[in-house]
C-alpha cells in the first residue's frame, strides 16, 4: 500500500472502482506525464449527491459531494497509474463545476471539498491550480463535477 492510500485509510477513504464513462469518451488520457482525468461527478454505490445546491443542496452536503468527486478523481489517478498511486508526482489543475441555484454563490468553498482531499491525500503534491464555476445544469442532476490535470512517474 502507498503512502497516499495510508493517508485515504486514515481518513476513512475507501476507493471505489473507477467509474466508466456514461458516452462516447475515455475516462483518462495520458500526454507525456501528464493525465488528463474526465470529469467524475458526485457518485457512489449509494446513488451519490444529486440536485441543485442552494435549494436541494446545502453547502455542507455540496462539499461533500466534491470530496466525493475528488475520490472518484483518485481511483482515475490510481487506473491510470496501473494501481500504483506513488507514480502521481503532482496534481497540477482541477476544474470544478458546481450545479448551482440563482442565489447560490459560494461555489469556491463547494470546490474546496475536492481541493482538501487532494493536499490531504497527496500533501505538497496536491496543491494546485483550480477552476471553479457555477453551472445551470450538471449530467444525470449531480450536484458537482470535477476534473484534473495530474503528473505522473
Amino acid at each position: 500500500m502507498s503512502q497516499v492510500e495510508d493517508r485515504l485509510a486514515s481518513l476513512g477513504v475507501t476507493l471505489p472502482q473507477p467509474n466508466p464513462p456514461v458516452a462516447n469518451y475515455v475516462p483518462f488520457v495520458r500526454s507525456g506525464d501528464l493525465v488528463h482525468i474526465s470529469g467524475q461527478v458526485s457518485v457512489d454505490a449509494g446513488g451519490g449527491i444529486k440536485g441543485v445546491v442552494g435549494q436541494d443542496v446545502d453547502l455542507e452536503r455540496a462539499q461533500a459531494a466534491a470530496r466525493l468527486c475528488g475520490v472518484n478523481l483518485i481511483a482515475q489517478m490510481k487506473a491510470a497509474c496501473e494501481g500504483d498511486l506513488s507514480r502521481v508526482a503532482r496534481v497540477v489543475k482541477l476544474s470544478g463545476f458546481v450545479q448551482a441555484g440563482p442565489d447560490f454563490f459560494d461555489i469556491p468553498q463547494v470546490v474546496n471539498g475536492a481541493s482538501d482531499l487532494m493536499v490531504a491525500a497527496f500533501g505538497d503534491a496536491g496543491k494546485h491550480a483550480r477552476s471553479a464555476v457555477g453551472v445551470y445544469r450538471l449530467p444525470l442532476n449531480f450536484a458537482v463535477e470535477v476534473d484534473a490535470v495530474v503528473q505522473v512517474r
